[in-house]
């Protein structure tokens, strides 16, 4: 391909007061970065598209610091390294990382996420099923959910990235998955595609008699990416005992004021049950063992997962709030250049 000769960023444009929209971010033009010692250039390949996407671009307080108005957003990619002055990468490597929404990013070696050795999967999948989605499906559910062979594991957005793995992982692991979704088509998919034992659609079904049908023992982990009315209704099907993971708040549109809502004090004590928060980043020094688990299981089919992937980095801007339209069939992903980029 022919070199390039700029590098497009996608900037942040204006602070949104909810979830960001297009206009929101800016493409700009800058010159092509040069490694400094210890760095690396890498020529990115996929873009990631993340739900959280809207805490990092939000004023109210997260667990990282906004993305300043002006700068690059902020993003997982994978791609190609083009030039290097640390000894441990090599011009051509595969790489991953928090690179950023741009075409090239000169990052510190010591940022990388890892190295992408050949596992005869496709290089998108170092930001799906075999990243951060993977990985937050893995560590989330067996370390902080704890699932036991013949409990009910209950995923929100089951359909999703993260929501689908976890229903697979729980099948691996012996337990009767079922999902919530939204929508016919989604259902459809977790049942026929990721084999979860029921789908329950949030925006069709009654949710409570749905849950009582699906879940007649009670829900024993309960691994929600949606709070809002849909954890609602789950938390009054909770077992004696039940673990809830708390992934994310995807159908809270803002936190400034904080919604109210039922609260989960008596769920909790009367069914002795436990609920943590969860964020992926704290489990950066175990990724491999997480990877080393997972790859397997999507190799042999164990572990199934969908990409929709979007094509030019001019698609950015608008794919965050697409993701919470419900747009998407699997991991959001942006292409910017083909997958043996110079």
């Amino acid at each position: 391909m022919m070199n390039a000769t700029s590098n497009r960023q996608v900037r942040l444009k204006a602070r949104p007061s909810g979830i960001p929209q297009e206009e929101h971010f800016e493409l700009v033009d800058a010159p092509i970065p040069q490694p400094a010692e210890g760095e690396l250039v890498v020529r990115n390949i996929y873009l990631a598209v993340e739900p959280a996407m809207r805490g990092w671009v939000s004023s109210v307080a997260n667990y990282a610091e906004p993305v300043p108005v002006g700068g690059v957003m902020r993003g997982f990619a994978v791609g190609r390294v083009t030039a290097s002055r640390h000894p441990d990468f090599r011009v051509g490597d595969y790489v991953t990382g928090m690179f950023g929404w741009q075409d090239y990013a000169a990052v510190d070696a010591r940022t990388v996420q890892r190295k992408i050795t050949d596992t005869g999967l496709p290089l998108s999948t170092a930001l799906g099923v075999l990243g951060i989605n993977g990985l937050t499906a893995y560590f989330g559910l067996l370390e902080i959910g704890e699932p036991k062979a013949g409990e009910t594991v209950v995923v929100s957005t089951g359909a999703g990235a993260v929501g689908s793995c976890v229903g697979q992982i729980a099948k691996i692991k012996g337990c009767r998955s079922v999902a919530i979704a939204g929508g016919p088509v989604k259902t459809e998919l977790c049942r026929r595609e990721f084999g979860f034992d029921a789908a329950i659609d949030y925006r069709a079904d009654d949710l409570d008699a749905r849950l009582t049908e699906a879940c007649p023992g009670g829900v024993d982990v309960y691994f929600d990416n949606t709070a809002g009315e849909i954890s609602d209704a789950v938390l009054r099907h909770l077992a004696v005992g039940a673990r809830v993971v708390i992934c994310g708040t995807a159908s809270v549109a803002s936190w400034s004021p904080p919604p109210l809502g039922p609260r989960v004090e008596r769920h909790l004590i009367v069914k002795r049950a436990r609920m943590q928060g969860f964020l992926i980043f704290d489990y950066a020094a175990r990724y491999p063992e997480g990877l080393s688990a997972l790859t397997p299981w999507v190799r042999s089919g164990a572990i199934r997962y969908r990409e929709e992937i979007l094509e030019g980095i001019e698609r950015a801007p608008g794919s965050i709030a697409g993701l919470y339209r419900g747009e998407n069939l699997g991991r959001r992903l942006i292409r910017i250049a083909p997958d043996d980029a110079q």
